[in-house]
């Protein structure tokens, strides 16, 4: 379908989501938001898709819409906040990577931590810049960034609304590469993984995402359980053959 804010295009099992409102730094508002959303719920089911990267023009994206929310109230200040599709990107069942380019600040940063990857260029800066506001951030980046850099850290981020180049972001954790053409480098990455077994990746991000919610134990048997049942695909079974005979192993996703 067509999109007004944002573009998708599919290529080699690589789906491109780009932010589209350069002249506004990429801000996020409602309707971009709610095109994301459409678009993840299609290319979720799309056997095309075996990865995604989001990226912007020049910038990913300069915070949310503040236009958008000076009038808001308590009530409507919670419908407007992203969560539920970040959430969604989060829990999405491929791979997305963020090809970050200049800015990632406040909601921008927050879809970045909903991402698997993250790859920025050396002129990146990222923050969260929402208590300058009297805000803070409300669409999952309290919870996600502690679970990335440490409660230390997101504290002093939070806190003071600074904001931090490329180089300390990836010192701190925060990003995976630095690189001149994060798009470039983002597509590379994305084609080693779609060339991974699928429903190993799918599992696998499960357990993963699921290691800060729940006890160890618990999650370790969560774990057990989804491993087991990889022995059930065509793609375990392959994986081991070509191992055994010393050959690249192809994955078809079953």
């Amino acid at each position: 379908m067509g999109y007004q804010f944002i573009c998708v295009n599919i290529e080699d099992g690589i789906a491109v989501v780009s932010l589209n409102r350069p002249k506004e730094l990429n801000a996020l508002n409602k309707c971009m938001v709610l095109e994301l959303d459409m678009a993840f719920g299609e290319m979720a089911g799309n056997p095309k898709v075996k990865a995604v990267v989001i990226t912007g023009e020049k910038n990913f994206a300069a915070g949310a819409d503040i236009s958008n929310m000076l009038t808001l109230s308590p009530e409507l200040a919670k419908e407007f906040s992203f969560r539920h599709t970040f959430n969604k990107i989060e829990d999405f069942p491929k791979t997305v990577i963020a090809a970050i380019p200049g800015f990632a600040l406040g909601g921008g940063l927050e879809l970045a931590l909903a991402c698997d990857i993250r790859i920025a260029s050396p002129n990146a800066k990222m923050g969260f810049p929402e208590i300058n506001l009297g805000i803070f951030p409300g669409a999952g980046g309290t919870q996600r960034l502690p679970r990335l850099i440490g409660t230390a850290r997101a504290k002093e981020l939070i806190y003071t609304g600074v904001i931090i180049a490329a180089s300390k972001a990836e010192e701190y954790g925060l990003i995976n590469i630095i690189a001149d053409n994060p798009l470039e480098e983002a597509i590379k990455y994305a084609g080693k993984l779609a060339a991974k077994p699928p429903v190993a990746i799918k599992l696998a991000k499960q357990c993963i995402n699921l290691a800060f919610d729940v006890d160890q134990k618990i999650g370790v048997e969560f774990e057990g359980v989804a491993w087991a049942s990889t022995f059930a695909t065509d793609d375990q079974k392959e994986g081991m053959k070509a191992f055994m005979e010393k050959r690249k192993a192809v994955f078809i996703g079953k």
